[in-house]
């Protein structure tokens, strides 16, 4: 999908109708069918009033004459009422029915419309880059793929399609009023122009109090998203009233920019009903003065009332959906936000054996939003089937080789190379780059699924078999031996039913189903037991052999029986070599090993 697809609104409109043009086509032609039946009764009206009953010459165009006199003239209809009557109620029955099926079929572009919205916004959100996601706010995404797809929706299917069917409608209308009588049309359409114009006024007023009001709803459904995830913290720490307090600000601030916004509407509608009423005034006088003087027969008059009341709504519409433009193009560049965002690029076409050396060449990096870099000149070699271990201090630069790895961050052109096999990362397709590694973070995040589901959802594995052996591996089989469900143990949204230690075990689980020659665990062991790190790292040994592990951790058990150790410092490599080399260096490897030995975190479970 390509950015300039929507360097417009109109483009951005364009592309999510396909697949509903045909329904508001449809919906467009009946509205069209619609407008010209009601336009009918009132000539059929005026002309039996001034023709069939006060007997005058006959005003209708000569074709219809022609066919009124085939059919017998006034003198016939004048004994036959009822025919007449009967005429009127076929009509407005015809009317009834284009008038459903232009409901119809605009319902359902409407709904295939919101439907190509919602698939298409979600497909090119899961492909935009980790940056993008950590720069945006997840409730105010929400709020644009929900409030403003159903504003979009709103405008098109409902002010839009009767945009055309309105165009038509006073079109006509005006027609037949200037055909009855001109100064009397003109009476008319004056108010027509005031209120189109003042509509005109209203929508550049109201067009940034929209945007406020978006802006300010996407906040307020931002903090009831985090409170509503993190509900569980929220409660330990004791902290509801303040997260109660946040809440009611922000939605006094948001209502507050709604109730100035109501105000401005309810001043706009007000004015509508005044100018609308008026207008009707004014061709009640002005129409009566003429019957009077004997310009306009009453039959004609019944006829210019009847058009005039069916213009007297669809003008007022027409103004609100001129005001309705305002919002509708808030949510349409909210949400060219999103498409127009950059996608993640596909750089590459190679699909190589994974089972190779990983080398990180000279890589530096540095965050866009950062004046210091993260990464500096580091350079090493993950030898294939090796275990390596990292170990570093909070921000020293871990996860991001992990993410640079798995390409989640791009490694910019002048920040060395990333290669598996001798194959740069950048020329491996990113699909097969990351099916091929698998990892298990620090803080994993499970579905709200059944916990089977979540440990073979990763490898479409539905076999409990190799679902149970994955389990195993990862020693959780023996705490889900005590849950009542078992493996249909439903673990909640992010796994809340679940411990730390558990969520993590999960996860290594769903990554050992999958069985990918590159294993990456960054600090997923953080909240197990030494000696249930111990049992998992055997295991791992056992069942995983051939595989490149990569562990990140804090604890020195983690990582001292592994084949190479690196330490980083500040972005930078400070120490490599194996857990006894490190030990004899004596340096910062050396410092937090002493340290984690007073404090007992060692013992036993050392290996």
């Amino acid at each position: 999908m390509k950015k300039e697809q929507f360097d417009s609104r109109s483009g951005m409109i364009v592309y999510f109708l396909r697949g509903s043009k045909r329904y508001f086509g449809f919906a467009l032609f009946f509205a069209c069918m619609t407008s010209l039946l009601e336009l009918l009764n009132p000539k059929i009206i005026g002309y039996t009033v001034d023709s069939v009953i006060d007997q005058q010459g006959s005003r209708l165009p000569a074709v219809v004459n022609a066919l009124v006199e085939k059919a017998g003239g006034a003198a016939y209809f004048r004994t036959h009422l009822g025919v007449i009557a009967l005429a009127v109620v076929c009509v407005a029955l015809l009317a009834a029915l284009c008038r459903f099926l232009f409901q119809l079929n605009n319902a359902k572009g409407a709904e295939t419309l919101v439907e190509r919205m919602r698939n298409s916004l979600f497909e090119h959100i899961i492909r935009l880059p980790s940056q993008w996601h950590s720069e945006n706010h997840t409730g105010d995404i929400i709020q644009r793929c929900t409030s403003d797809v159903e504003q979009v929706k709103m405008f098109v299917a409902e002010m839009l399609t009767a945009l055309f069917r309105i165009t038509l409608l006073i079109t006509l209308a005006v027609y037949f009023m200037v055909s009855i009588h001109p100064r009397l049309a003109m009476a008319s359409c004056a108010f027509f122009v005031v209120i189109i114009t003042y509509s005109i006024i209203f929508h550049r007023m109201i067009g940034s109090s929209f945007r406020k009001a978006d802006e300010e709803e996407g906040r307020l459904s931002s903090i009831a998203q985090e409170n509503l995830t993190g509900v569980r913290v929220v409660r330990a720490f004791g902290r509801e009233a303040y997260e109660r307090q946040r809440f009611e600000k922000q939605n006094n601030i948001y209502t507050d920019h709604w109730i100035y916004l109501m105000k401005l509407l309810g001043a706009f509608w007000t004015s509508g009903d005044l100018i609308s009423w008026l207008q009707i005034l004014t061709v009640l006088c002005y129409g009566s003065w003429l019957c009077v003087h004997g310009q306009l027969t009453a039959g004609d008059f019944i006829a210019f009332i009847a058009y005039n009341s069916m213009l007297t709504w669809p003008v007022r519409l027409l103004g609100r959906v001129i005001a309705s433009l305002s919002r509708a193009n808030i949510a349409i560049d909210r949400l060219r936000y999103i498409m127009n965002a950059e996608t993640e690029q596909e750089t590459g076409e190679l699909t190589p054996d994974m089972h190779g050396d990983i080398c990180f060449d000279h890589v530096s990096y540095q965050y866009e939003n950062s004046s210091a870099g993260i990464l500096h000149d580091v350079t090493f070699t993950v030898k294939a089937g090796s275990t390596v271990g990292i170990l570093g201090a909070t921000g020293s630069g871990k996860s991001t080789l992990m993410n640079l790895l798995d390409r989640l961050y791009v490694l910019p052109e002048d920040g060395g190379r990333i290669t598996v096999g001798g194959v740069d990362i950048n020329d491996i397709k990113s699909d097969w780059l990351r099916g091929n590694i698998g990892m298990v973070l620090q803080e994993p995040y499970l579905f709200s699924r059944t916990l089977s589901e979540n440990i073979g959802i990763a490898g479409h594995v539905s076999d409990m078999k190799q679902i149970r052996e994955a389990a195993r591996i990862a020693s959780l089989d023996e705490s889900v031996s005590h849950f009542t469900e078992g493996y249909n143990t439903y673990v909640g949204e992010r796994g809340v039913t679940l411990s730390g230690g558990q969520k993590q075990r999960t996860a290594i689980a769903q990554m050992l189903v999958r069985k990918p020659p590159i294993m990456v665990f960054d600090d997923s062991l953080s909240a197990v037991d030494a000696e249930t790190d111990a049992k998992i790292r055997n295991a791992l040994k056992k069942n995983v052999s051939g595989s490149t592990v990569i562990l990140i951790a804090h604890r020195i058990t983690t990582l001292m029986s592994a084949d190479h150790i690196i330490v980083l410092d500040k972005g930078r490599i400070a120490e490599e070599g194996t857990h006894d080399e490190l030990i004899e260096k004596n340096g910062i490897y050396r410092k937090i090993y002493d340290l984690q030995v007073s404090q007992g975190e060692l013992g036993e479970a050392a290996i």
